[in-house]
């Protein structure tokens, strides 16, 4: 069981750091990180619609972000409850 929630939380960190970088490409008023490359604005790898496949990739990376934020907030938090429960019955037995 701990392997799988340090799978989910190292999956976790790496969607986050793609939402970073994502974020960061994207064209702004002052060009953003984009210009850093070296690229033109009208030059890209995805042809002119690049801002629009950026924007969708930023939606699903966003939701992605949001729900496995969710879901690993749920399974931390009923870990935790689980160890309460099981804590107090080990102290009893000891005394």
């Amino acid at each position: 069981m701990t392997f799988i929630l340090y799978l989910a939380l190292f999956l976790f960190l790496g969607v986050s750091a793609l939402l970073c970088f994502v974020i960061l490409i994207q064209e702004s008023k002052s060009l953003g990180l984009g210009a850093s490359f070296g690229g033109d604005p009208g030059d890209s790898v995805f042809g002119t619609s690049t801002a629009e496949v950026l924007k969708k990739f930023t939606a699903y990376l966003a939701i992605i972000f949001m729900v496995s934020c969710l879901l690993l907030s749920l399974w931390t938090g009923s870990m935790g409850r689980s160890k309460e429960r099981f804590i107090p019955t080990a102290i009893e037995e000891v005394q």
